[in-house]
């Protein structure tokens, strides 16, 4: 991964972080926290959540009302792998796998579909020594 495309990805403003946020130790609470912190404006997205720390949280990708720059995925290959095709429907043409979310389906179809990847890199780690968002 190039680090060229991983600070194309932290100069966006939009996150969408699609994984649980059931407690402050999964890694898509963590993530999503970090980013905030940062001063990107991010939207969690899961649906058996309402809420996150005073963010709606968003049943699907596609009920997000504004327009995402990065999906973040925290989420099994095959969801991951489902999610990607509701990230092109919406126009999203970032998408950041958590270690343990990319599938190579999921990859080729980001490849295939004109949607910058990034995989087997914590965007947290990333995010977290990038300093705040300028």
């Amino acid at each position: 991964m190039g680090e060229e495309l991983i600070k194309d990805f932290l100069g966006q403003k939009y996150f969408a972080v699609i994984g649980s946020f059931r407690n402050p130790g999964k890694v898509a609470y963590r993530i999503l926290m970090t980013l905030k912190e940062k001063g990107y404006v991010v939207y969690p997205v899961n649906p058996k959540t309402k809420a996150v720390e005073g963010l709606v949280c968003y049943a699907s990708i596609k009920d997000i009302p504004a327009q995402i720059d990065v999906a973040d995925m925290v989420t099994p290959p095959a969801i991951t792998e489902k999610i990607v095709r509701e990230c092109r429907e919406k126009g999203i043409k970032r998408v950041w796998f958590q270690p343990g979310a990319e599938s190579e389906e999921a990859v080729k179809f980001c490849d295939e579909n004109g949607i910058k990847s990034v995989h087997g890199i914590c965007l947290m780690a990333k995010a977290s020594n990038a300093g705040a968002r300028p």
